[in-house]
């Protein structure tokens, strides 16, 4: 790619980071045991008060690829995995990339619906699963004919004391598993397998490796293949930007299930010889936990979860001294919640700022992110090393001027092989521009400025058109959240007889408020002052919850569905 300033004009804020990166020709796990061979004594996994070292996780992963062998898998299988972020998800991760497998990474919460088609959809022949959804998962495994489960339990690699304390807690409502010929736990599927051999390259750099799945906000997430060559670029990408090294640990609170998580908080952090500190649980008190006693160099999170832990009392205790860097993804994320967290970060010791990112699951996860002392309010940052973004006409090649409404699209060395048994689908999204180069059409909408800065609209499909007028949801929940006393605001179209559609907003309000008629008419004023009249809500409901997705974002689809059941039931004729 060429690193001409003309082209790329946000270069002028990279400082001394590179423009351009070398991804290493390499498989995931050959990079991996490379650097476990550099770093061989230093810690590579923590995780609830056990520590891996490099060498201790290599012989891991070795071992549990010879077990895999011993099951049967082979190069080109498919294997599903669906595991919290317990050392088992790296050590199986990294192990069938050495097989030469892939990786189907799923939420060990998906439903049986889902876990049989992602199953289906890859023709995944083992499942690796966790013995609190042991029931649900073998129904996938019998309903697929899959070979084998192999089932992980919390306490796997845990201290005796800690076993002993996990089971008399969390592990008392845990059912025991009953094994047979179709299940085996891990401890045996790993005792099982002989001495590694060594290594043979099974796989090539840029063969799928692994399938992460779109976001849940649709009906049916689709399966998009990575290739360890993808994995490899945005590593380099962001070991270059941040310097990340062996002095440095990361918070791994995203699930491994998601590219965010997988990409950045463990497979990234491990290259570059830094800790992964594996948190099994998603929520506040982990988070904060995990914060006071590991002292990570790196942290991330959704906003919704960085607002939480500032509600959150314990959160002041936290000492930010050691922080290197801050990173919120998966959402937009408003200036004022920024500037919160900001402030909090300072006032506990930290001498850094949130940075935003932007990204999405065909190119791994991140391929934008805001340069630390150039924050610009609502951008979502500017491309990272090696990523070139633009802006284009939808459903077209044709690029549109600076400042200019559009689809974002993306080249980088870090995009999708394509989607799963759906070869329309990658040709819509996978374009060859006018350069020759085949870019990722993403979806969303949005804008650049004339120094290279992104603005984030919202997705393509996700447009109110109201009296003819485009809204946008994520826009107006951003400044509806603005709002002193509103904590979270969801955004949806709704049918209007006058306007062909009109905007409703669900709304939590901030605790301690109260949500009455006097509250909504106020939000309306604020946002008749803040937003084209269009925009503004002309239906408000309070809610003390909103659905979310297994990600952590709100999932507007659901309230979606909800007002259309009660449509239809308003619109239902009696029966005579």
């Amino acid at each position: 790619m060429t690193a001409a300033t003309a082209d790329r004009p946000w270069l002028k804020y990279y400082g001394n980071t590179p423009a351009d990166i070398t991804v290493p020709d390499m498989t995931m796990y050959e990079w991996f045991a490379e650097t476990a061979r550099r770093d061989a004594d230093r810690r590579a996994v923590m995780f609830l008060g056990t520590k891996f070292t490099f060498t201790q996780l290599l012989a891991a992963v070795n071992r549990c690829a010879v077990a895999f062998e011993a099951q049967g898998v082979k190069a080109g299988d498919s294997v599903l995995v669906s595991l919290p972020n317990i050392p088992n998800v790296v050590i199986a991760f990294l192990a069938l990339n050495r097989v030469g497998a892939r990786a189907v990474m799923t939420h060990p919460l998906s439903s049986k619906d889902e876990l049989r088609n992602y199953a289906t959809e890859t023709k995944s022949r083992v499942a690796v699963g966790v013995d609190m959804f042991y029931d649900t998962m073998r129904s996938v495994v019998d309903a697929t004919g899959m070979d084998k489960l192999i089932v992980c339990h919390i306490p796997d690699y845990l201290s005796p004391i800690m076993k002993v304390g996990f089971k008399a807690t969390k592990g008392r409502a845990i059912k025991a598993v009953s094994y047979d010929d179709k299940a085996i736990s891990w401890v045996d599927f790993m005792k099982a397998a002989d001495a590694p051999t060594s290594y043979v390259r099974r796989i090539e750099p840029k063969d799928g490796a692994v399938v992460l799945f779109s976001g849940g906000t649709t009906s049916m997430p689709k399966g998009i293949e990575l290739s360890s060559w993808a994995f490899n670029a945005l590593a380099k990408s962001m070991i270059t930007l941040k310097n990340l090294g062996n002095d440095d640990s990361v918070l791994a609170i995203m699930p491994a299930f998601h590219g965010f998580g997988l990409g950045l908080c463990i497979y990234t952090c491990l290259v570059a010889g830094a800790a992964s500190i594996l948190v099994p649980e998603v929520g506040t008190k982990s988070y904060i936990d995990a914060l006071i006693k590991y002292k990570p160099t790196y942290i991330a999170g959704v906003p919704t979860l960085f607002r939480s832990l500032m509600n959150t009392p314990k959160f002041k205790r936290v000492d930010f001294s050691g922080l290197h860097g801050a990173f919120s993804g998966g959402d937009s994320l408003i200036p004022e919640l920024k500037r919160q967290f900001d402030d909090a970060l300072a006032a506990q010791g930290g001498t850094v700022e949130v940075e935003e990112g932007y990204g999405l699951t065909e190119c791994v996860t991140g391929c934008a992110l805001s340069p630390p002392g150039y924050y610009r309010p609502g951008s979502i940052g500017i491309p990272i090393p090696s990523v070139r973004i633009c802006v284009v006409k939808p459903d077209t090649i044709e690029e549109v001027p600076p400042g200019t409404e559009g689809e974002f699209a993306v080249l980088s060395e870090q995009t999708m092989n394509g989607y799963v048994n759906d070869p329309e689908a990658t040709a819509q999204t996978l374009r060859t521009h006018a350069d020759g180069q085949v870019w990722l059409h993403t979806g969303d909408l949005g804008t650049m400025d004339e120094d290279g800065y992104l603005y984030f609209l919202g997705r393509i499909k996700r447009i109110i058109k109201v009296s003819g007028i485009s809204v946008y949801p994520a826009q107006v929940e951003q400044i509806l959240e603005t709002h002193p006393k509103i904590k979270t605001a969801c955004v949806i179209g709704i049918p209007d007889d006058y306007q062909v559609s009109s905007v409703k907003a669900f709304i939590i309000p901030m605790d301690g408020v109260v949500a009455d008629e006097a509250l909504a008419q106020d939000v309306k004023a604020f946002a008749k002052q803040h937003l084209l009249k269009w925009a503004a809500p002309r239906h408000i409901e309070f809610r003390s919850e909103l659905p979310m997705t297994k990600v952590g974002k709100v999932a507007y689809t659901d309230l979606e569905k909800e007002e259309a059941a009660k449509a239809a039931a308003a619109n239902a004729q009696p029966d005579r």
